[in-house]
């Protein structure tokens, strides 16, 4: 019973040291990730400035983790497209800009929290 565990939790420390390796492969090789950080950087020291609500700085974090995650998924499916069928494709074209959608909206969306968040606090400044 003690080698199982022991199996289970080596296996789920070896899955934490791939992820970690692929967010590192992210921020590092990818100009949209390291964009979607900037903003997330930006943002949190926006935060911390105007001194966000606890609600706030929750809608904050979710938008910020849904859009990079979604830059990744994308990323992936990409990278996917491409080694299956590295010549253009119609088909595959089609797959990769539906892929390209979903952090497209990730941002509208995260910009449209930002703007609940951080509009009216500008605005009290002047």
């Amino acid at each position: 019973m003690k080698d199982h565990k022991l199996g289970f939790v080596r296996g789920r420390l070896r899955s934490v040291k791939f992820a970690v390796k692929g967010m590192w492969l992210l921020l590092t090789t990818e100009d949209s990730i390291k964009v979607q950080a900037f903003f997330a950087i930006l943002v949190t020291i926006m935060g911390f400035y105007f001194s966000i609500s606890a609600n706030e700085w929750m809608a904050q974090i979710v938008v910020i983790a849904l859009v990079l995650v979604a830059e990744a998924l994308n990323t992936a499916i990409e990278k996917v497209a491409d080694f299956i069928h590295p010549n253009y494709d119609k088909k595959i074209g089609f797959i990769k800009d539906i892929a390209a959608g979903a952090p497209a909206f990730a941002a509208f969306f995260s910009l449209i929290i930002a703007g609940i968040i951080y509009i009216p606090k500008i605005i009290a400044i002047f």
